[in-house]
C-alpha cells in the first residue's frame, strides 16, 4: 500500500499554526514512508471561498518546504458526490428531512430536560413532506453495526451508533457540507492516512459507516490533541496567528517546523536546520493525549538557536552584501532573525559614530588608538591590542574590555572580538579609537 496522505484547508481564511501543524504532520507521514502528500482544496462553500486564500495557502506550505504531489478542488469534484449521493438514497443510506432549526432547537432542549442525550429522532418511513418545502438530506447510521477503529494516537476507539445523530450531509439548497464529500474524495484519491485534531473524532465515527457503505475500507485515522497558548486554554489568538505575521516577526520556517513537529509529543524540540531529522522522527505512537502547548517565545528561542547553526549560503539572499562568510559566522551567534544582520554592516563598514567614554575609560581607549596602526591584523589584532593596553595602563578584564568594545563596535555584547576585530578594517577601527 501507497502511504497516501491529505491536507485539506477551507479557503475561506489564512493558513494559522494549528492548520500548518496538521499540514506538517501528514506530510512528514508521508515522506518518511515514500508516499504521496496531497492538497484538497475544500472549496465546496462557493460564497466565502477566495482565489486569494487559495494561493496564501499554497505559498505557505512552499515556505515550509512541504511539496505537493497533486492538488484536487472539491469545487470540480461536484458530478462526482452527486453520482455517489443517488446510490446512497437507492440503497436507503441518506434519507429527507425537513425540520427547521427552530424545531430542532426545541426537540433538543426537551430530550436534555428529560436526561436524554440530544440524538436525533428518525421520522417514520414514509412521513408525509410539509407541500412545497425542499429538503435537507442525512446519513443514516446503521445502529446495529458497532463503530471501532485504532486510532493512531488514542488508541482502541468504540462508538455506539445508536449515541450519534444521523449527520446532515446535503442542505435544502443542494449544498454540501463536509462529511460526505470529504469521503468520497478520499476513497477517489486513495488517501490510506487521515490525521487531524481531535475535534474530529465524533466525524471519524460516523465516516467509517460512509466509507462502507460506499463499499471502501476507510483510511488510518490519527486523532492528534488541540494547540493551545501559554495560558494553557484553546487561544483566540492561535486560531489568528498566519504565517505572513510569523514571517514579519523574522521567523524561519524550519523553525516553526522544528516545534510544530515535536509539540505535543515525548520527544524533545530541538534547533535542527533541515526537515530530514524530523521527518525521520516522526512517530504517531509517540503523540500524547495532553493538550500540545504553543508558546511563540519558545519559538522565538528556537529561531535563535537554529540561526547560530546555519550555514551561510542558505541566508546569503536575504543578507546585505556586507556581509560576507566570515562575517555571517562571526554574528550569527548574537542574531535573533536574519534581519537583524543589517545592523552589523555600519559596525563592520561605518559610518559609526563611537559613543562618548566615561572618564575612567579614557586612559584605555588612548593607549589603544598609539599602539593600533603597529598591530598585525592578519594575526591575532584583539589579543595583541589587549596585552599592549593591558602593558601600558594595568587595566584588565571588564575595565579593559568594556572600553574598547563599546569603541570599536558601540555595543556592550556581541561576538567574540577576537573574532570580530579582523573583520573591520584597520583604518576604520584606528578611526574609531581615535575618535574618542
Amino acid at each position: 500500500m501507497t502511504v497516501t496522505t491529505r491536507f485539506a484547508p477551507s479557503p475561506t481564511g489564512h493558513l494559522h499554526v494549528g492548520n500548518v501543524r496538521t499540514a506538517l504532520h501528514n506530510w512528514m507521514w508521508a515522506r518518511k514512508h515514500g508516499g504521496r502528500f496531497l492538497l484538497r482544496i475544500d472549496d465546496t462553500d462557493l460564497e466565502r471561498s477566495k482565489e486569494e486564500y487559495v494561493e496564501g495557502i499554497r505559498a505557505d506550505l512552499a515556505w515550509l518546504g512541504l511539496d505537493v504531489d497533486g492538488e484536487e478542488r472539491q469545487s470540480e469534484r461536484f458530478p462526482l458526490y452527486e453520482a455517489e449521493f443517488e446510490k446512497l438514497k437507492a440503497a436507503g443510506r441518506v434519507y429527507a428531512c425537513y425540520e427547521t432549526p427552530e424545531e430542532l432547537e426545541v426537540r433538543r432542549k426537551i430530550l436534555l430536560s428529560r436526561g436524554l442525550p440530544p440524538v436525533y429522532e428518525r421520522k417514520p418511513a414514509g412521513a408525509p413532506a410539509p407541500d412545497g418545502a425542499a429538503p435537507h438530506w442525512r446519513f443514516r447510521l446503521d445502529h446495529d453495526a458497532p463503530i471501532a477503529w485504532i486510532d493512531l494516537v488514542r488508541g482502541p476507539q468504540n462508538f455506539d451508533p445508536k449515541t450519534l445523530s444521523d449527520p446532515v450531509v446535503r442542505r435544502a439548497d443542494g449544498s454540501w457540507l463536509y462529511l460526505l464529500p470529504s469521503v468520497i474524495d478520499d476513497i477517489a484519491m486513495g488517501i490510506s492516512h487521515v490525521v487531524r485534531g481531535e475535534d474530529h473524532v465524533s466525524n471519524t465515527a460516523t465516516q467509517i459507516q460512509m466509507f462502507a457503505a460506499l463499499g471502501a475500507e476507510p483510511p488510518q485515522f490519527g486523532h492528534e490533541a488541540l494547540l493551545v497558548g501559554t495560558e494553557g486554554k484553546l487561544s483566540k489568538r492561535l486560531g489568528a496567528l498566519g504565517m505572513g505575521q510569523l514571517r514579519d516577526a523574522g521567523i524561519e520556517p524550519i523553525a516553526l517546523a522544528a516545534l510544530l513537529a515535536r509539540l505535543g509529543t515525548s520527544d524533545p524540540v530541538e534547533p535542527v536546520t533541515s526537515l530530514a531529522p524530523l521527518i525521520a522522527g516522526i512517530d504517531f505512537a509517540r503523540f500524547g493525549r495532553a493538550p500540545a502547548r504553543f508558546d511563540e517565545t519558545e519559538l522565538a528561542l528556537l529561531n535563535q538557536k537554529i540561526l547560530h547553526h546555519t550555514d551561510y549560503h542558505a541566508v546569503a539572499p536575504r543578507l546585505p552584501a556586507a556581509i560576507d562568510e566570515a562575517r555571517w559566522n562571526a554574528i550569527r551567534p548574537n542574531l535573533m532573525t536574519v534581519a537583524e544582520a543589517a545592523d552589523w554592516a555600519a559596525i563592520f563598514d561605518g559610518p559609526f559614530a563611537p559613543p562618548v567614554p566615561d572618564s575612567a575609560d579614557r586612559p584605555v581607549l588612548a593607549a589603544a588608538a598609539a599602539v593600533v596602526d603597529s598591530l598585525d591584523w592578519s594575526a591575532d589584532p584583539w589579543g595583541a591590542l589587549t596585552d599592549s593596553v593591558k602593558a601600558a595602563t594595568g587595566a584588565s578584564g571588564r575595565a579593559l574590555f568594556l572600553p574598547l568594545r563599546r569603541a570599536l563596535t558601540g555595543r556592550d555584547h556581541g561576538p567574540d572580538m577576537r573574532e570580530l576585530l579582523p573583520l573591520i578594517a584597520k583604518a576604520e577601527a584606528a578611526a574609531r579609537l581615535a575618535a574618542v
